[in-house]
């Protein structure tokens, strides 16, 4: 995939010097300057004003030590990261990731795709994201506490809710939020909407933990509508079992598709009479078993070793909702084969740019992260505007701004898509809807 304009494609190549074995962050630039394209040509200012250049440079980057003690007396030490992209639009918004893969390229990566994510909600909200690559699983809650707590002890200098406003991502749940929000009351003798993803008791907003897996639905369903297509009596493949594929889940068998497949980081189950949801909640949110554990339960299920094998079962629709670059170029073709008609992706960035590529040019629907998954920083947005009123909005209210949200998403990147002359081509209409928001007051501010 070349980017066919000489000072993109430059650009990219100082992107790639400039940010060594960053592989991941690569990527995400490489697609969004591709599709930007068309923009730059119809509006060389953006070139010009220096616009492009600043885009693809945080404008901070936090990087520090994290000590805390186990259960035994013994010390670690883990390295902390926020990266603070882009504040054009409003205080930088996104999440916190505890994970062993965590590096600042990951970060950067879910920073620079979060600009545009977060734009395209229509919400006041920047890019950013943070993490460390401690890993919470196998830890007590007292470690995790106390990591929280050393972890906090030094991101509090850098946020705030007009600043920079975390919420939750891979390994910071509920648990992992609250011994953040705390430390930061304690710290800062302040009570304020700093953080999103809290308890219900303390701030959070109904529907927050729905949010990501409900939003994508919301936006699949739209794509498929216009197609002449719909979830009703389709057979979906799930990948996941974490709060986005769980929620996805129950909206996609809500709207009428039977959901047959989930996965974790061992491997999938496939149950042809379609998940038992309320099985895959208890094992994952309430024992925090792994998903094998299903099959003791619903004997007539397969559990397969393995992920990648999820994407060979036969399904109408596909819902990639576990992890970065999940979903490869050999999957993307046994989906084709198989007759999977739209793919839609709740992760971010879980289809490698040869899967997406394949899976474009076989003609089938296809769903970009930053866009079919924004529901869950959107309705973050919503949990910050209930703080700021000191106020709580129901379930339904929340869901129905969300579902809003989500539609006009739809039409804003399927428009943005036929302007420039990339009719349905939603990948391309989501970077180019998100980009010129935020291009915009970038170039409002003069060089900053």
């Amino acid at each position: 995939m070349s980017i066919q304009n000489e000072y993109l494609s430059g650009l990219m190549e100082r992107v790639v010097r400039r940010n060594p074995a960053e592989p991941e962050f690569h990527q995400a630039v490489q697609e969004v300057l591709t599709s930007l394209v068309p923009v730059v040509e119809a509006k060389p200012e953006y070139i010009k004003e220096g616009v492009m250049d600043c885009l693809v440079e945080p404008e901070r980057i936090i990087k520090f030590r994290v000590p805390w003690e186990d259960d035994q007396g013994n010390i670690h030490v883990n390295r902390g990261f926020r990266v603070q992209f882009n504040s054009a639009i409003g205080p930088y918004k996104g999440g916190l990731r505890f994970h062993p893969s965590v590096y600042e390229g990951i970060i950067k990566f879910l920073g620079f795709e979060q600009i545009f994510k977060n734009s395209l909600t229509g919400l006041p909200i920047g890019g950013g994201k943070g993490g460390s690559d401690f890993d919470p699983k196998g830890k007590s809650d007292a470690e995790v506490m106390r990591f929280c707590q050393s972890f906090m002890t030094e991101l509090f200098k850098y946020i705030g809710p007009d600043t920079d406003v975390p919420a939750g991502d891979i390994g910071v749940g509920a648990r992992e939020i609250g011994y953040l929000f705390g430390q930061y009351k304690r710290l800062r003798n302040e009570f304020t909407g700093v953080l999103t993803g809290k308890g219900l008791s303390y701030g959070g907003s109904l529907a927050r933990t729905e949010a990501t897996g409900y939003g994508l639905c919301y936006f699949a369903d739209n794509m498929l509508k216009d197609a002449g297509r719909s979830f009703e009596g389709a057979k979906v493949a799930i990948s996941g079992s974490g709060n986005v594929a769980i929620y996805a889940c129950e909206k996609a068998t809500a709207l009428g598709a039977k959901v047959v497949t989930m996965s974790d980081s061992n491997g999938f189950v496939h149950d042809p009479n379609g998940i038992d949801l309320a099985l895959v909640k208890q094992l994952k949110e309430v024992e925090r078993k792994r998903i094998r554990e299903y099959v003791t339960v619903r004997p007539e299920a397969e559990y397969h070793e393995g992920c990648s094998g999820v994407w060979q079962v036969p399904c109408d629709i596909a819902l990639p909702c576990a992890t970065q670059n999940e979903l490869d170029l050999s999957a993307a073709k046994a989906l084709i084969q198989n007759g999977c008609f739209a793919v839609a992706e709740g992760a971010n960035m879980p289809c490698t740019p040869d899967a997406v590529e394949a899976l474009q040019a076989a003609g089938l629907l296809f769903a970009p992260a930053k866009a079919a998954n924004a529901g869950g920083v959107a309705t973050s947005a919503l949990e910050m505007s209930q703080n700021s009123m000191r106020m709580s909005w129901s379930f339904e209210e929340v869901d129905s701004h969300l579902k809003d949200i989500m539609t006009n998403l739809y039409h804003n990147a399927a428009g943005a898509a036929a302007q420039y002359g990339k009719p349905g081509d939603l990948v391309a209409g989501a970077n180019i809807a998100g980009f010129l928001k935020v291009a915009d007051a970038m170039l409002a501010y003069g060089l900053v």
